[in-house]
């Protein structure tokens, strides 16, 4: 990875047709990176040692995308939706439609965050105050933030801004932070930003002494001494859940910095490192996809990856997510008929200086929690 003493602009944003190929990427990356993760998901590093060496590619036989994909999706077609007139009132609506108000049986799947979001809207609770429940700071945000970074892409703090309305139903705290830092960073790889500027653009959207920003500087910093070291550097030891949008988010970028941006380096680096291995994973796809385009991801891994299974959002069914990549780009494909037309409205908002300040490597551990 360059030196983090000098920290290069984000560029402006390429062409359509680079767009495009960013976004599939991006959003591909995020789903080859869950599935690809779920199996290691709350191991440690020695337990998926002990079930499969060193894991290199699908160890189950029908690999998908869990939770974190299909919530992709679910916000990649609320913003193509609504685009950047996006409100928390928009974002309630759709939990309520896409969601809440289904007779579906039990919720399969989902992480503690959600099921407290919905237990608190299907008691009438609006948000802000849906979000608070016992895992506001959860990675659920973080893992379904990709798709602001794509739509806004070039503008990571357009992209940040979106990822918080989204989040304003379901997290609060570190989880909306965590979920800001992912689309602020996947934005500025879509508009091919070198790695260091990827990590800088996303630390500039949380604030500096957020937990979230001290794990991910902690994590940075130490990525060139490989997964072990970005590991120690920011898992909680101890604590039971493996949802922590600090760490998870930390663990991402630390593999995305590791290897420089390599897609299949990033992905592999999330998986064998356990924890929330599906989350971290997409994450860290996403973000190589997003830097390296769709050309990037191994054939073998994109091509297992077929439309949502609806196995915990039942109304996601049937998407894939390279069709909702390309409703987030301009030229790259036609809306959905049941999406509003004009969906795609941009605002012009300044990009955020990566200049302005460097990655701290000073910051002591965070005590366990």
């Amino acid at each position: 990875m360059a030196s983090i003493a000098c920290i290069p602009s984000v560029p402006s944003p390429g062409n359509a047709t680079g767009l495009r190929e960013r976004a599939r990427g991006a959003l591909l990356g995020l789903a080859v990176g869950d599935a690809l993760g779920a199996p290691a998901e709350n191991l440690k590093p020695s337990e998926i040692r002990a079930r499969w060496g060193r894991i290199t590619g699908y160890v189950s036989q029908n690999p998908a995308g869990t939770d974190d994909t299909e919530y992709a999706i679910f916000s990649g077609l609320l913003l193509a939706r609504h685009g950047s007139a996006l409100t928390p009132s928009h974002v309630e609506a759709a939990w309520h439609e896409w969601i809440a108000d289904r007779d579906e049986g039990p919720f399969r799947g989902a992480g503690f965050s959600e099921r407290g979001t919905l237990e608190n809207l299907r008691r009438g609770l609006a948000a802000p105050i849906s979000a608070q429940h016992r895992h506001a700071w959860s990675d659920g945000l973080a893992m379904r933030a990709a798709p602001f970074g794509v739509f806004a892409a070039g503008r990571p703090a357009e992209a940040a801004r979106l990822a918080a309305v989204d989040g304003s139903v379901s997290h609060d705290g570190e989880g909306i932070y965590g979920g800001q830092a992912v689309a602020a960073g996947v934005a500025a790889a879509m508009a091919g930003a070198p790695t260091v500027a990827v990590v800088a653009s996303a630390l500039a959207v949380v604030p500096d002494d957020s937990w979230t920003a001290r794990s991910l500087r902690r994590a940075v910093a130490v990525a060139h001494r490989g997964e072990r070291a970005v590991r120690s550097a920011v898992v909680i030891g101890g604590y039971p859940w493996t949802d922590l949008a600090p760490e998870a988010v930390a663990l991402a970028f630390g593999a995305y910095a590791a290897a420089d941006g390599d897609f299949r380096d990033a992905v592999l680096t999330a998986v064998n490192m356990g924890r929330d291995a599906d989350t971290t994973a997409a994450v860290a796809g996403a973000l190589a996809g997003a830097t390296q385009g769709i050309s990037a991801i191994p054939a073998e891994w994109g091509s297992a990856i077929g439309p949502a299974r609806g196995s915990c959002l039942p109304a996601m069914a049937g998407h894939h997510v390279l069709d909702v990549a390309d409703l987030l780009v301009p030229g790259g494909g036609m809306a959905a008929p049941e999406l509003a037309p004009n969906m795609l409205v941009r605002e012009d908002s300044p990009l955020p200086d990566p200049t302005a300040f460097t990655l701290s490597t000073n910051d002591e551990p965070e005590p366990s929690r």
